[in-house]
């Protein structure tokens, strides 16, 4: 048995999605499970369990550059790819039209969402591109919602919590102090979490014998974590690093070698939930539910704080203590 997967972004959509390559798996024991992404994300796609071949698929560059020549060669390059295998199913786990295309040019039957769910982005060409389109609660957990249409898709019963199968090349000692990662960095400005109050964060961190780690994506993102680590460096040398630019998979790994993270609403901070590691994660809207850990997924020790506009020191430290007691 074949399957081909379509979930070519964003980064936290992709970790979301990778449960679902797990249930298939369980399934359908042998099943050769095969995955259509973006370039700059195939490095985590990489690293799931039970993925056979990552097809990249470069749109947002391709969408530039559409009709040049060099372009439209590569996309009959992936559209010969595409159709080179039978799959017996094909499935579109992002619901856009894009995804649908890409689905649809595949060979095999395809499947995909019939309808929008709170909080994601759904255009409606999508459900008649496909060949099966299937109905989803709308109010559903963005991993739930990729595991229900698989198991839908395929005609199987979810069974057990979620398991993302994600590899990462953990340390085989322990450190001295442990580590903790601040994922202050997102793609949206109203996901920020004040600078102030990482800084105000990272000195209780320190005082309890935590040593700070601080990845970036960006320019942006590595100035704000130049500008943190510099207001923890006082007094406190050696227990604070930037980290310096990594490619994903590198990221991955560095995240597995931490101790715990507390992070904004992001792809990375929801690596650290497939990682299973010690994580509070900070909302500024009340979304928690839709992308967060939850305790109905098995997440004993990874939290959600939320409020408008973002939650205080308190709180977020408050689960901090709760998850690192556990």
């Amino acid at each position: 048995m074949r399957v081909l997967i379509v979930k070519l972004s964003s980064l936290g959509d992709v970790v979301h999605s990778l449960p679902a390559v797990q249930d298939i798996r369980t399934a359908f024991p042998g099943v050769q499970v095969d995955w259509v992404v973006e370039p700059a994300f195939a490095p985590l796609v990489r690293r799931a369990d039970g993925v056979s071949e990552v097809i990249e698929c470069p749109l947002r560059r391709w969408r530039q550059a559409w009709w040049t020549g060099p372009v439209r060669a590569e996309w009959a390059k992936l559209r010969a790819r595409l159709q080179s295998v039978q799959y017996d199913a094909v499935i579109d786990l992002q619901g856009l039209t894009k995804s649908a295309w890409i689905a649809r040019t595949a060979k095999g039957r395809s499947h995909g969402l019939a309808n929008q769910t709170e909080g994601s982005s759904f255009e409606w060409p999508a459900g008649f591109l496909v060949d099966n389109a299937i109905k989803v609660e709308p109010h559903i957990h963005a991993m739930d919602r990729a595991r229900v249409l698989v198991s839908k898709a395929l005609g199987f019963e979810l069974k057990g919590p979620p398991r993302y199968g994600l590899r990462a090349a953990r340390p085989t000692a322990r450190p001295e102090k442990p580590t903790v990662a601040f994922v202050h960095g997102t793609s949206r400005d109203d996901k920020l979490w004040p600078q102030a109050q990482w800084v105000s964060l990272g000195k209780r961190m320190i005082d309890a014998g935590w040593r700070i780690a601080l990845p970036h994506g960006s320019e942006a993102e590595q100035t704000r974590a130049e500008m943190i680590g510099a207001a923890l460096q006082f007094d406190r040398m050696n227990l604070v690093e930037v980290w310096p630019s990594l490619k994903l998979d590198a990221v991955v790994d560095r995240l597995a070698a931490t101790q715990g993270v507390v992070g904004v609403d992001s792809g990375l901070s929801h690596i650290a939930v497939a990682l299973n590691l010690p994580h509070v994660q900070i909302y500024n809207f009340p979304t928690a539910w839709r992308t967060g850990p939850q305790a109905a997924h098995g997440n004993r020790d990874q939290l959600c704080v939320e409020a408008p506009g973002g939650p205080g020191l308190e709180p977020v430290w408050a689960a901090w203590l709760k998850v690192v007691d556990l």
